[in-house]
């Protein structure tokens, strides 16, 4: 019996480090998280939901974090048939509205990281917004490509 309570826990507090989440001001920020790299990758991508629970537009200005050497804002823009991707200025949280963050869409891309990070890893992450100003959270690094229940996304490899 102690050892299914035990087994129970572990589960359970598992689930709860996946599915974490941040407020600042009207900002709800959840679920920040990245995929395992390889060895000797120059490049990761940081996915997150960004809730606006206000009456105000905001603006996600930039974002950095120890964890490499430069984070940009990037997007994926479908034209002639090709997706690519490109870094953009800022983006924009309309008021009641959600803006996700995921593969094959909006992302924080990680230029050098430190070091290979692996599942179940976490590293910080400082996200610059015009009016919530600055958010520190925690990315959590996962081996497979599904972020926590709750928040599912559709997910397909990239390359950067």
């Amino acid at each position: 019996m102690k050892l299914l309570q035990s087994l129970l826990l572990s589960v359970f507090f598992s689930l709860s480090a996946l599915a974490h989440h941040y407020e600042a001001g009207d900002l709800h920020i959840g679920h920040p998280w990245s995929r395992e790299t390889p060895p000797n990758a120059q490049t990761a991508a940081a996915y997150l939901t960004i809730d606006n629970r206000g009456q105000q537009d905001d603006r996600l200005l930039s974002a950095e974090t120890p964890a490499a050497a430069r984070v940009e804002l990037h997007e994926h823009v479908h034209k002639d048939g090709l997706m690519s991707m490109q870094q953009v200025a800022e983006v924009r949280i309309p008021a009641g509205e959600e803006v996700k963050f995921a593969p094959n869409g909006l992302h924080l891309m990680l230029f050098s990281p430190s070091k290979h990070y692996q599942d179940g890893e976490r590293f910080p992450l400082t996200l610059q917004f015009a009016r919530a100003g600055k958010v520190e959270v925690e990315v959590v690094v996962q081996k497979n490509a599904s972020p926590a229940k709750g928040h599912e996304h559709e997910h397909h490899e990239h390359e950067h």
